[in-house]
């Protein structure tokens, strides 16, 4: 099977993709700002578990097909850029009902928060892209079983993401609540969550492939 510096070399790099803000990375932060922290910390749960079907699809093939054909890429690509663009708009609309969440009563539920963060998760064309490029350089294919070897180290990515998306997500949610003696501002940071998010689902429909 992997040596342990197989291994310690794919966290390291799963360490440095998590830690530069991408889709994820935004999109909790935005979450967080519009939501609060409860909703944002199970939106980053649902995000872990979306990312970790891109790992199955790459073990299994899929990944490479999303990575070699620009048509299915391109697919993947719009289709997460729509809907991080929905959910900014729906916080945008919602913005006035934040307050609600400070006193008890969350926007979201939790299967919602989940199922967003999973969307995201799954639509990530940065994910699927580095798990294409990456995983199979830290396999060993004379111990067999690489596939395996993949679901094995893709696992890393999903548990260090949960961890560091989790402090964004505490790190946004206490500016929010910094925020929460005036409605009015509590208000402002709700749009600027949900302009952040649509911002985000334009940058990544602009985005073009390294080919």
């Amino acid at each position: 099977m992997m040596s342990l510096t197989q291994v310690l070399g794919f966290a390291a790099l799963t360490v440095l993709l998590v830690l530069v803000p991408g889709p994820s990375v935004l999109f909790t932060i935005g979450r967080a700002l519009s939501v609060g922290r409860r909703a944002a910390l199970l939106t980053v749960a649902g995000n872990a578990a979306g990312c970790y079907v891109q790992v199955i699809a790459v073990a299994v093939g899929v990944g490479a097909v999303v990575e070699r054909s620009a048509a299915v890429f391109t697919v993947v690509k719009f289709a997460g850029a729509l809907y991080l663009g929905y959910l900014g708009v729906q916080a945008i609309r919602h913005r006035r009902r934040i307050t609600e969440a400070l006193g008890g009563t969350p926007e979201f539920s939790s299967r919602r928060s989940l199922r967003d963060g999973f969307v995201v998760g799954l639509l990530n064309p940065k994910t699927i892209v580095f798990f294409v490029v990456a995983l199979p350089q830290f396999t060993d294919p004379a111990a067999g079983a690489v596939p395996l070897q993949m679901l094995v180290l893709g696992t890393l990515f999903p548990v260090i993401a949960l961890l560091l998306d989790s402090v964004w997500a505490y790190a946004a949610a206490t500016a929010r609540t910094w925020f929460a003696h005036s409605p009015r501002r509590l208000e402002l940071v709700g749009g600027t969550g949900g302009l952040m998010m649509i911002g985000l689902g334009a940058s990544i429909a602009v985005t073009g492939r390294r080919d």
